[in-house]
């Protein structure tokens, strides 16, 4: 039996979804909608990442001290961010977004 080549499904997925989207907590929890008008999946999955939902366009879950990773195609449309943890020492703390392309 062959083993599946994980090199060549790796650069397929790159290719079909060539952008990155980085979702990195700060340490207090916070919710998070990030739209697409392509398709988007997560990147390297997690049981931490377990409760993220991602559905047609959208993917949203929440962060706390841990880094959430996703894939899509297209362009960005949208990202929300509800801080739920409240305040840290300098005021607000959310989550840092990064998007590669």
């Amino acid at each position: 039996m062959e083993r599946p080549d994980t090199d060549r499904r790796s650069s397929v997925t790159e290719t079909q979804l060539p952008n990155v989207i980085t979702v990195e907590g700060q340490g207090t929890p916070a919710s998070f909608e990030i739209t697409v008008d392509g398709a988007i999946e997560m990147d390297g999955a997690v049981a931490s990442e377990e409760a993220t939902i991602v559905s047609g366009t959208t993917a949203e879950g929440t962060v706390e001290a841990d880094v959430q990773r996703f894939r899509f195609s297209g362009e960005l449309r949208d990202v929300t961010i509800v801080n739920r943890g409240g305040l840290g020492s300098e005021g607000v703390v959310d989550p840092e977004i990064y998007v590669e392309s």
